[in-house]
C-alpha cells in the first residue's frame, strides 16, 4: 500500500500516534510523518505509506504555513498557554504598536528554541530536559519568515489572531514570545493549526473520523494521493520505452538522448505515465536520485 494521505491532525494527539491509527486503518507496517506536529497544535500532517516513506528525506519544500492564536499580558514557561502561566501587569498593545513591532519578525530572522522542542543537546532532547526541570543553554538558529499578517485583535482581551509562512525549523510558540517581549507585555500562545506543509493544505486533508470512516467503507486506500504529488516543484521528464526499462533497472541516461535538454532534478515518467523515480543530471547522463 504506497502512497500519501493527509492527516488533519486533532488536538492532543501525537504525530507519532497518527502514524499508528493509519497503520492500523491501512495495515501497512511502513509509515512515516512529514514535519512533526506537536500534540497541543492541530492541522495538516502528511503521512507516507510503503514506498512513499522514500520520499521523506528528499521532499523538495520545507515550507509551512499556520495560524496562531496569543494572548497578550502573560508569560509561560513552556511559551504557550499549556504550561505555567503568570501575568506580567504589562500594558496590552494598541493594534498600531502591534503592526509596527511585527515589521522586526519578516524575513530572515534569528530564534532561540524552545526548551520544549525536540532538539538534542548532548544526545538528550530539550523536552526530555525541561521535564526534569533542567533549561540549557541554546543558539540562536536562522529561520526565515515569508509572511506574517495580522487576522485579528480584541484590543480589549489582549488576544491576537496571526498567520505565518515560514521555513523549517520555525517555533510559532518562540515567535508569539518574542512579539510579547518586544511590546513589553509578554505573550503566550493560545493555538496552534498548521494549514500547509510539505506543499500539501487542509483542503487535502481527512480528519480521524474520515479516516475510521473510509477503512470501514474499504475506501480509504483510494484516497492515497499517489508519491509523485510531493515533488510537484521539479518539472517532468517523459522518456522512451527502452530509456524507461533502463532507468528502472539502475541505469543511467545520456543527456543527450532525451527529448529535451535537462538542467535540474526531474520527475521521470514512462510513455505510459508511470512516475519512475527521480533524476539529477550529472557528467552528461541522468542519474538516478530515487526509484519509485
Amino acid at each position: 500500500m504506497d502512497g500519501i494521505l493527509c492527516l488533519d491532525k486533532p488536538q492532543e494527539m501525537t504525530s507519532f500516534a497518527a502514524c499508528a491509527l493509519l497503520r492500523r486503518l491501512i495495515g501497512e507496517k511502513k509509515v512515516g510523518h512529514a514535519g512533526t506536529l506537536d500534540p497541543m497544535a492541530t492541522g495538516v500532517l502528511p503521512l507516507f505509506f510503503g514506498k512513499a516513506t522514500r520520499a521523506i528525506p528528499l521532499l523538495p519544500c520545507h515550507d509551512k504555513t499556520y495560524t496562531a492564536t496569543l494572548q497578550f499580558g502573560k508569560r509561560s514557561d513552556t511559551l504557550d498557554i499549556w504550561g505555567t502561566v503568570t501575568a506580567t501587569g504589562g500594558t496590552i498593545p494598541t493594534l498600531s504598536a502591534i503592526e509596527a513591532a511585527l515589521s522586526a519578525f519578516r524575513g530572515e530572522i534569528l530564534q532561540i528554541p524552545p526548551m520544549t522542542s525536540a532538539l538534542k543537546k548532548d544526545g538528550v532532547r530539550l523536552y526530555e530536559l525541561a521535564r526534569q526541570g533542567i533549561e540549557v543553554e541554546r543558539e540562536a538558529r536562522p529561520v526565515t519568515i515569508y509572511s506574517l499578517e495580522i487576522d485579528g485583535y480584541d484590543e480589549g482581551s489582549g488576544c491576537l489572531q496571526l498567520t505565518c509562512s515560514c521555513s523549517a525549523g520555525t517555533y510559532i510558540r518562540t515567535l508569539c514570545d518574542d512579539l510579547g517581549r518586544a511590546l513589553g507585555c509578554g505573550a503566550v500562545m493560545t493555538a496552534l493549526r498548521r494549514t500547509a506543509a510539505a506543499g500539501y493544505t487542509l483542503a487535502q486533508c481527512f480528519t480521524p473520523d474520515d479516516c475510521r470512516r473510509m477503512a470501514e467503507n474499504g475506501e480509504l486506500p483510494s484516497h492515497l494521493q499517489p508519491v509523485d504529488t510531493a515533488f510537484v516543484t521539479y518539472p517532468t521528464l517523459t522518456v522512451t520505452a527502452p530509456q524507461a526499462n533502463r532507468f528502472r533497472n539502475g541505469g543511467a541516461l545520456a543527456l543527450t538522448r532525451l527529448n529535451r535538454p535537462v538542467d535540474s532534478t526531474v520527475r521521470v515518467y514512462a510513455p505510459d505515465n508511470t512516475f519512475l523515480g527521480l533524476g539529477v543530471p550529472e557528467h552528461d547522463e541522468l542519474q538516478i536520485l530515487r526509484l519509485f
